[in-house]
């Protein structure tokens, strides 16, 4: 049933790092209670193809009513956890921030998702995945030297830095609470989990090994044993092999052992070794490449697009993504020898289990069929 079998969270809906987060907690076994809008539930509703809430409930609830916010309140005092991603003050305003929903329940764990915090001069703007990690210091080091910095898509901020932190707040608040007996606030930064996804950069910056200057570095594409490389079908391969041992199957996967190149840590030599390897790539076609590496230590694999990832052959062994409404997706992470979680659900059409829910908050079919007129759920 999963590590967290019997940990009940609330999540207000909202979108990207804590949906993430949520999804986290509900594949390792958490009963998880999604809170859509009311006005999104309904007969016309239909379930979204979203990996991030698939495993959940779904209950509809206008929180912008004061009936609405009180159902809330009552789910609160039964559950573990209550996830949120409003800016700044906006739970205390609807209603139920920390201290109402304390004083409901002193055991409830109160976790907050914002970008920038709950406090300091940004904790109330706007702002998306790019500008946090930019704030954080780990958009610079991303790019080409020479060239403007190239967003991560919005893995660092969104999921890395928010939803994954998130979880592990959540996790260690649990595991707090089994000690003190006591819930507590979380307050998750994308802003604060971006800046702590580089410190090893700093690390190595303040050693003298790492130039605060783009696409220069050994692990950002500066050193050519470390890159991407274009074959000659349009392809790419990505090269890894930073050990001297790594490097030299590296050189004779290429043919390359006794060309007389510079030596690997040269960075003066650096441009021919790129452009040596870039030539030799160019030559095959990637799967060429994949073959001719193949049960070797050279660290050269495939650049696989997000459709081709799930055939490749490792991941077919470790059944490493999974079908759900006919959406590929990944599979739970990570594995647990004696507690693995069942297979996720689908994601829920929204406000699914509204009845369900409230009849088990001891509601009568009457007034659930009131409050649905009065539009307080859905």
């Amino acid at each position: 049933m999963g590590p967290l079998d019997g940990v009940r969270v609330i999540e207000i809906a909202s979108l990207a790092p804590a949906p993430f987060g949520c999804m986290i907690l509900s594949d390792l076994g958490a009963d998880v209670l999604r809170v859509d809008r009311a006005e999104s539930c309904g007969p016309q509703a239909r379930p979204r193809p979203d990996p991030l809430i698939r495993g959940r409930r779904s209950i509809g609830i206008n929180l912008r009513d004061d009936a609405g916010v009180s159902l809330l309140l009552r789910l609160a005092e039964q559950a573990d956890v209550l996830v949120e991603g409003f800016r700044p003050g906006v739970a205390e305003r609807l209603g139920f921030g920390p201290d109402e929903c304390a004083r409901r329940n002193p055991r409830l764990i109160f976790a907050r998702m914002t970008g920038w915090g709950q406090e300091g001069p940004l904790s109330s703007a706007a702002g998306h995945d790019i500008d946090y990690i930019a704030i954080a210091g780990a958009l610079d080091p991303i790019g080409r030297a020479g060239e403007r910095p190239v967003p991560p898509v919005n893995l660092l901020g969104d999921f890395g830095g928010g939803g994954m932190l998130l979880a592990l707040g959540v996790l260690a608040a649990l595991v707090e609470r089994s000690r003190s007996g006591r819930g507590q606030v979380i307050d998750a930064a994308m802003v604060d989990g971006s800046a702590l996804l580089t410190a090893f950069l700093h690390g190595l910056l303040a050693a003298g090994a790492w130039r605060d200057e783009r696409g220069t570095n050994l692990l950002d594409g500066g050193a050519p044993f470390y890159d991407t490389y274009r074959t000659a079908d349009g392809g790419y391969v990505a090269v890894g092999a930073l050990e001297p041992q790594f490097y030299a199957a590296l050189l004779a996967g290429l043919g390359l052992a006794d060309a007389g190149l510079p030596a690997q840590h040269d960075r003066s030599g650096w441009p021919v070794l790129r452009e040596r390897f870039a030539e030799v790539f160019a030559s095959r076609s990637r799967d060429e490449w994949t073959a001719a590496f193949a049960g070797t230590d050279a660290c050269v694999v495939p650049v696989l697009a997000l459709t081709e990832a799930p055939a490749h052959p490792h991941t077919v062994a470790r059944n490493g993504f999974i079908e759900l409404a006919g959406v590929r997706q990944p599979a739970p992470a990570p594995r647990f020898s004696r507690s693995a979680a069942r297979r996720p659900a689908p994601p829920p059409r929204p406000g699914a289990d509204t009845d369900t829910v409230l009849a088990a908050l001891g509601l009568a079919g009457p007034e659930i069929a009131a409050l649905r007129a009065s539009g307080t759920v859905g």
